[in-house]
């Protein structure tokens, strides 16, 4: 069922240590984890690979990986064939319109992964000075658009934006309960 499980991934599919087990210090298999309990379709496989792609991109935009994964798990549960009602299209759930704009292909996981992470970190950036949650401000404009923060001067008062916001804050917490700090001394 999965959409893209390589020929020899039939090895990984019985690995429950992908979707269980304890707390870990990678960032790349908690977010996995998370793909694996929110999409039951997915192959762990994909969930990994996937993973691997969002903390790439994440920590190259600045984001925290976990943040930008649970975007994306809010947006289409990491389904790379997921379409809205409204017409998005993609794992990162972008309009035609927006995914042209930013000259990507919002059908490649891989495309639309780096697209949403540098559109957030784009508007985490422009944010983190004006407003106190630059986070919640950068999902406020994923989801709403940027002129909509702008003319509420943060998070407008749409009740879908904000239980939008809500909700990826709250799988940002679980993705994040999957690991345990690395101490340093």
């Amino acid at each position: 069922m999965s959409w893209h499980a390589p020929v020899y991934a039939n090895i990984l599919y019985g690995l429950r240590p992908l979707q269980d087990g304890p707390r870990t210090h990678s960032a790349t298999l908690a977010i996995a984890r998370a793909v694996l309990h929110t999409n039951t379709k997915i192959a762990p496989v994909d969930a990994l690979l996937l993973s691997g792609w969002v903390v790439r991109v994440a920590r190259a935009q600045g984001l925290p990986p976990e943040f930008l994964a649970a975007t994306l798990l809010q947006e289409s549960a990491f389904d790379p064939r997921a379409l809205s009602a409204a017409g998005a299209i993609g794992i990162a759930q972008f309009m035609p319109e927006t995914a042209a704009d930013a000259g990507i292909d919002p059908r490649d996981p891989y495309a639309a992964i780096a697209g949403a992470a540098a559109l957030l970190g784009s508007y985490e950036r422009a944010y983190d000075s004006i407003y106190a949650n630059p986070f919640a401000a950068a999902l406020a404009a994923y989801n709403a658009g940027p002129g909509a923060v702008s003319s509420y001067h943060g998070v407008p008062p749409y009740a879908e934006t904000r239980e939008y916001i809500n909700d990826v804050v709250d799988r940002w917490a679980k993705i994040t309960g999957y690991e345990t700090p690395i101490q340093r001394p």
